[in-house]
């Protein structure tokens, strides 16, 4: 399947309902994205609104790829640092795609399309994203051309006694 990604979008209701949407969804198959499953949209609409404002501030920026029917089917925030010392590199959060995609190169076209948007932005070398140990995820992306950077043990605390190392993953863009 073919998506479109489109950069900095015009976040009309239709959007944010359809990354809320698609958030549960990944959120409720189990996806790394900052929630433990079962949740409701109710659940994620405060965090997805702390994101939007962070857009409508200038500090955040979206990438969002639509399928063939205009379905919000995956979507990615770069997180531009404030940090004066490090305004160089741009960090990725809330990476999803929709389940049913998953294995079919949906995710890969996401990484390589938020690496064009960032190569877009004056300044920005490298993107660096957080991800959850246990799942795989840092494999994902050193096929999309990240390296392993940092890993800190048993920093993210799904459940008790379900404790997974934070792993840092960085793709220089030159």
């Amino acid at each position: 399947m073919t998506l479109t990604f489109t950069f900095d979008p015009v976040v009309d209701p239709a959007l944010r309902d359809g990354i809320a949407e698609l958030w549960t969804e990944v959120s409720n198959a189990g996806g790394a994205v900052g929630f433990v499953p079962p949740v409701t949209i109710e659940d994620i609409r405060p965090e997805l609104v702390k994101h939007l404002v962070a857009m409508a501030e200038g500090r955040h920026r979206l990438l969002v790829g639509h399928d063939a029917d205009g379905n919000v089917a995956a979507a990615a925030f770069l997180a531009l640092n404030q940090h004066h010392l490090m305004e160089h590199w741009a960090y990725a959060y809330t990476v999803m795609v929709r389940p049913a995609l998953q294995g079919r190169g949906a995710g890969r076209a996401l990484m390589a399309a938020l690496a064009d948007a960032a190569r877009t932005l004056d300044g920005i070398e490298a993107i660096r994203l957080g991800c959850r140990g246990g799942l795989g995820l840092e494999h994902f992306y050193a096929a999309c051309g990240y390296k392993e950077v940092g890993r800190v043990p048993d920093a993210i605390r799904v459940a008790p006694g379900d404790d997974r190392d934070d792993i840092t993953m960085l793709l220089p863009l030159h």
